[in-house]
C-alpha cells in the first residue's frame, strides 16, 4: 500500500465516539480519527515492512498513522537516532506503548535505550524506558536474568516520579520482570516490599500494587523455574 492510499483510507475507518473516549482515557485526541488497533493491523498486514512508508506515516503527525508506522517499520533499519527522534514526538501513552511493543523492543538497541531513557525528564520518553523494560521482560525470551536485574535499580530510582504515566510504567516494568521467572520474582518482590514502605506516595503505590500481584498464588503457580 502507498502512503496516500493509507491516508485516504483512515477517515473511512474513523470512529468519532472513539476519539471522544480517547480524551477520557488520557490519550491525546489531536489529529486522531479513532481507528481501532485491529483495523490498523489489517492495513499493516497489507502494507508489509516498508522503511520509507513508515517514515512518511510518522511525518504525517496523524495519531493512527504514527501507530501504523511502528507496525510497518523494519526493525533492522532502525537506528538509535531514529528511536530518539520518534520518542521525542510521543504525546500520549498509547503511541508510546504501541511503538515500544511493535518496534523498539525488536531493535538491537532496546536494552540500552531503556537504560538511557530512564533518566530523561520528558514524561513520555521516560515512560518509553519502562514500557520497553516491561515489553522485553515478556518477549525477549533469550535474554539472561542479568539483563533484567540491571533494571531494578532504575525502577527504584524513578519510583519517586509521581507523574501518572511514568508511575504506571515503572509499576508495569517491575511487575513484568517479577513475572518472567522464579529467579527474577524474588528480587522483584524484595524491591516491591521496600517500595511499599517508602515515605513517598508514588513509590508506595508502585510497591504495594506490584507486591500484591507478584506474591499472589496465581503468579507463583505459573512461574517458570
Amino acid at each position: 500500500m502507498q502512503y496516500q492510499e493509507i491516508l485516504d483510507q483512515l477517515p473511512s475507518l474513523a470512529d468519532p465516539r472513539a476519539v471522544e473516549g480517547m480524551a477520557r482515557y488520557g490519550i491525546n485526541p489531536d489529529r486522531a480519527y479513532g481507528v481501532s488497533i485491529p483495523n490498523l493491523r489489517r492495513i499493516a498486514g497489507k502494507a508489509g515492512k516498508d522503511h520509507e512508508l513508515a517514515g512518511e506515516l510518522w511525518s504525517s503527525g496523524i495519531h493512527e498513522a504514527r501507530i501504523l508506522a511502528s507496525m510497518v517499520e523494519d526493525p533492522g533499519k532502525v537506528t538509535e537516532e531514529h528511536m530518539n527522534r520518534w520518542a521525542a514526538d510521543f504525546n500520549s501513552w498509547d503511541l508510546c506503548d504501541q511503538c515500544c511493543n511493535n518496534l523498539f523492543r525488536k531493535t538491537p538497541f532496546a536494552h540500552s535505550k531503556a537504560l538511557e531513557w530512564s533518566s530523561c525528564e520528558e514524561e513520555f520518553v521516560k515512560r518509553a524506558a519502562f514500557a520497553l523494560m516491561a515489553s522485553l521482560a515478556v518477549h525477549d525470551k533469550g535474554a539472561p536474568d542479568t539483563a533484567f536485574t540491571k533494571f531494578l535499580p532504575l525502577i527504584e530510582r524513578e519510583s519517586s516520579d509521581s507523574r501518572n504515566y511514568v508511575k504506571k510504567a515503572v509499576n508495569w516494568a517491575l511487575r513484568q520482570i517479577g513475572k518472567r521467572n522464579r529467579g527474577l520474582n524474588g528480587p522483584a518482590v524484595e524491591l516491591a516490599d521496600k517500595l511499599r514502605q517508602s515515605d513517598l506516595k508514588a513509590a508506595r503505590w508502585i510497591g504495594s500494587d506490584a507486591y500484591r500481584e507478584l506474591t499472589s498464588d496465581a503468579v507463583k503457580s505459573r512461574l517458570a523455574p
